[in-house]
């Protein structure tokens, strides 16, 4: 698009459904660079993407084109015939309903892409849950407990 200019950095999180640890080490890095090529393939760029067994984090610069709900779409149904035909887990794999979608600013570029590179590390003192309430209440969202994640504790 001729004139436009824009500068739009989103973090999106979501789970595996009822957050099951089902992503395992040995086949991670392969839904990474999988969802990485839908991203760009969508004409978006993919800064940071890494998670747990549970759930993923991945970091974009959107361009204003973009509807941020059909790039996930897209991004949870590939990826989830990609976990089938590669038979990853001999468990049923599934992606959980709904997504989280933070918006940040230039100068905490190198912050948010730290953050999602140490998950594993995060993670071992804080839980899923407590990582995305803590989003929804540093972000200020107003949400009620019946529509969010499926917690299985």
């Amino acid at each position: 698009m001729a004139n436009t200019f824009s500068q739009i950095y989103i973090q999106t999180v979501f789970a595996v459904q009822n957050r099951n640890a089902l992503i395992q080490p040995t086949w991670e890095e392969s839904l990474y660079k999988y969802i990485t090529g839908i991203v760009q393939n969508k004409g978006q760029k993919m800064l940071a993407i890494n998670g747990t067994s549970n759930h993923i984090h991945f970091f974009i610069g959107m361009k204003p084109t973009c509807c941020l709900s059909d790039l996930v779409r897209e991004i949870k149904k590939s990826s989830n015939i990609f976990i089938k035909e590669n038979k990853f887990t001999p468990f049923n794999f599934q992606w959980q309903e709904g997504f989280g979608a933070f918006s940040y600013s230039h100068y905490q570029l190198t912050d948010v892409i730290q953050y999602i590179s140490n998950q594993k590390q995060h993670h071992i003192k804080r839980t899923f849950k407590e990582e995305y309430l803590s989003f929804l209440k540093a972000f200020e969202i107003e949400f009620k407990n019946e529509y969010l994640f499926e917690w299985i504790d």
